[in-house]
């Protein structure tokens, strides 16, 4: 039987997001009718540094990056539909309507979140200190509510009694947007586009999981299951973690194009603004959402959140200096960039 929303799980998932400061104020923006225009053919534009990806043309290939040995996964050119009819009640919050098409030159995207091996490795060559680090504090899950604690950060997910080791493989946390894009651009790559990021999760059949159309189960995503006592928790699932999971855990639940844990582990940043009725004027053609805004957007759910944060189409917003336990990230690349 098919699942249907519920309005209190709505609720939930923004207030759970609001304890970490999030919030909007909608404005209206114009059109922009954009041409969409071909990607060059691998033959048009041969890579000739390894540094440089090759030209993205069919699903399937893979690229590893030297700068941090990320394995990114090629998404063709083409259109796909973005966005939904659901979540009407939250609109104003969370607008994932109405249902456009969008034309994307190709890209590349990492295979699974950045983690905390290699979070460590880019502050390691460039002593970047984050946001969590500056402010010296950040929100945590405490088993029973959320925190903010002081000294919890990358490192200390938690609070200063907690570490990392062991969760080397697991998706760094703790992270701000801004934090985000410093990692890319050192791993010379960037945020995602949030329609680079809902094409990668969801192809172009309209699906609303990673996987298809097949509500969440213990072999596809970590979400809130039997492992996590909260009472919107799926008692009758087990995906073997109660909070962060090593990335890639779930192959089962891989994109068409291969990308990992699109859907559950971490909410990911992405580079666009938000503005909640910003599909109603986007453009058709590689979209890279509001020129300003005081929010950013993350996609994907995590493991704290129930099945519906793990739709394809779902989106939350929060500021770009905020960070939790449940906010990570992946990076993108253009063809040739």
């Amino acid at each position: 039987m098919k699942r249907q929303f519920s309005l209190l799980l709505y609720l939930f998932l923004l207030l759970a997001l609001s304890a970490c400061g999030a919030a909007q104020t909608p404005s209206p923006l114009l059109v922009n009718t954009a041409t969409p225009r071909p990607t060059p053919t691998a033959a048009d534009t041969p890579a000739t540094d390894s540094s440089i990806p090759p030209v993205c043309t069919d699903i399937g290939q893979t690229w590893t990056s030297p700068v941090d040995g990320m394995t990114l996964v090629c998404v063709p050119a083409g259109e796909f539909s973005m966005g939904s009819e659901e979540g009407e009640d939250f609109a104003e919050f969370m607008n994932e309507k109405p249902i456009h098409i969008v034309y994307l030159n190709a890209f590349w995207i990492d295979q699974t979140e950045v983690t905390n091996a290699k979070f460590a490795q880019f502050v390691a060559e460039t002593n970047h200190q984050t946001e969590a680090e500056k402010r010296g504090t950040s929100w945590a899950w405490t088993g029973s509510e959320w925190q903010e604690i002081s000294g919890a950060d990358w490192r200390h997910p938690n609070g200063p009694e907690t570490s990392i080791d062991g969760l080397e493989e697991h998706p760094v946390v703790q992270i701000s947007w801004e934090d985000a894009k410093a990692y890319c651009q050192w791993a010379q790559r960037q945020l995602p586009s949030e329609a680079q990021w809902e094409k990668t999760a969801r192809g172009t059949d309209g699906r609303t999981y990673p996987w298809g159309n097949e509500s969440p189960t213990d072999n596809l995503a970590n979400f809130a299951d039997g492992n996590l006592n909260v009472y919107w928790a799926d008692k009758d699932v087990n995906d073997g973690y109660e909070t962060t999971a090593p990335v890639g855990s779930y192959p089962s639940g891989a994109s068409p194009y291969g990308a990992l844990d699109m859907a559950g582990n971490v909410w990911e940043w992405v580079n666009d603004w938000y503005d909640s009725n910003y599909y109603s004027s986007s453009a058709g053609s590689n979209p890279t959402g509001p020129p300003s805004g005081d929010y950013r957007v993350l996609r994907g759910g995590s493991w704290h959140h129930h099945w519906l944060g793990l739709r394809t189409s779902f989106r939350v917003n929060n500021y770009p200096h905020n960070r939790s336990d449940y906010f990570g990230f992946r990076c993108g690349v253009l063809p040739g960039k």
